[in-house]
């Protein structure tokens, strides 16, 4: 089974199958502009007891959640720890999500758990959980049995779906500017909205803006709970990345995972973190192309190091909410033009307004077509735009 997501039909479609979990996913959207923040704690109050879940570690932040989660779920997978990792979105496969003891989750725990999950909620209440809401408690289900859980936000960080859950310790990755409807317009707000969410100590990645260090010290002496601020990248870290093929902006993220393993005691060896990596992380698909999937600022800015003194087709597409005029003045100096990837999703830019910007920053443009082995190509703009591509590419 291969689920694929498909945008929400008419409101009069109705649920036909509530026993698959593919045509139950396909009636919820994926995308909201208003979030009721109320909605799941409440409906989770109801059916917590159900969950026993133990040493969750709760990953928020706006970069690199999903490296730094893979990186410390696989370690302490091999540490001979039961571990779960929730990551999102998914780029091809729904099982992508729900990571388990060192494989994506197999079909049929997928459906079993589903049928589990149902059994807890009103019909009610599982037709009114949105998509990320209902996924979350059915990792959660997957995971009952499991000694470690890394549990990854999804764009917040106190009124995320993951925030219900109580954690032995939340790591803060580098925190940016990004969903400002949802979180804040400065880097205090947004900081503040996803650091709240600690429980009993919390993690502090590397970071960019001095005030994410202000406003974590002032959350940790509210909370009076330890804080921890991530190791410096060493040779132990420069080395394992070097054997992991990892970019140089992937190290601090493996930095910060190493750092958890420290404070949960656990012990850890470059072969710790073998097949750890994240597909569409900077993912070298051919010789001459690589995938991405970030979506703001500071994942261009990562990428310009990375690519320095190249040039790159760029293969682009962006959401309208996104700030992608600034994105695309940072990758510029890298861009040899930019090849615009057809999508047909409700929240992606109008193609005029993203030629109008391609044309105010001076940067060539055309539809892409396809793949040229006579050029080097990045395609990057966030998990649509890659999943887009390897459909077409594939």
């Amino acid at each position: 089974m291969q689920i694929s997501i498909k945008p929400k039909e008419a409101e009069e479609t109705k649920l036909q199958n509530s026993s698959s979990l593919e045509s139950f996913l396909e009636q919820k959207p994926l995308f909201y502009k208003e979030i009721d923040y109320d909605r799941f704690p409440r409906i989770f109050s109801k059916i917590k007891d159900n969950f026993t879940c133990k040493n969750i570690i709760h990953l928020v932040g706006t970069n690199g959640k999903g490296t730094t989660g893979r990186f410390l779920a696989n370690a302490l997978y091999k540490a001979g720890y039961k571990t779960g990792h929730y990551t999102s979105p998914h780029i091809i496969r729904f099982n992508e999500r729900i990571w388990l003891d060192g494989s994506e989750v197999e079909d049929e725990i997928l459906e079993r758990s589903h049928q589990k999950l149902l059994g807890y909620l009103s019909k009610e209440d599982a037709d009114a959980l949105s998509y990320f809401e209902y996924t979350t408690l059915l990792a959660m289900v997957i995971y009952q049995d499991c000694e470690y859980i890394v549990l990854e936000a999804g764009l917040g960080g106190e009124y995320d779906a993951t925030a219900v859950f109580d954690s032995i310790l939340t790591i803060a990755t580098i925190i940016d500017f990004d969903h400002e409807a949802f979180l804040g317009s400065n880097i205090q707000e947004i900081a503040a909205t996803k650091l709240r969410v600690t429980k009993k100590a919390l993690l502090l990645a590397k970071q960019k803006h001095q005030e994410v260090y202000t406003v974590t010290k002032e959350v940790t002496q509210e909370k009076q709970i330890p804080l921890y601020l991530a190791k410096e990248v060493d040779s132990f870290i420069r080395e394992t990345a070097k054997e992991l093929s990892l970019a140089q902006y992937l190290e601090q993220n493996l930095a910060t995972a190493v750092t958890a393993l420290e404070i949960l005691h656990v012990n850890y060896t470059k072969e710790s973190f073998k097949d750890a990596k994240l597909f569409g992380r900077m993912t070298k698909l051919k010789e001459n192309v690589v995938i991405d999937v970030g979506h703001n600022p500071l994942a261009a800015t990562s990428l310009v190091e990375v690519f320095k003194d190249q040039k790159k087709i760029l293969v682009y597409n962006t959401f309208e909410d996104k700030d992608y005029k600034k994105i695309l003045q940072i990758l510029k100096p890298i861009i040899l033009h930019v090849e615009i990837l057809q999508i047909e999703d409700q929240r992606i830019e109008k193609k005029e307004r993203l030629q109008n910007v391609l044309n105010e920053l001076e940067i060539e443009y055309q539809d892409f077509k396809n793949i040229s082995k006579d050029h080097e190509y990045l395609v990057f703009g966030s998990f649509r735009v890659v999943e887009e591509f390897l459909k077409r590419y594939a």
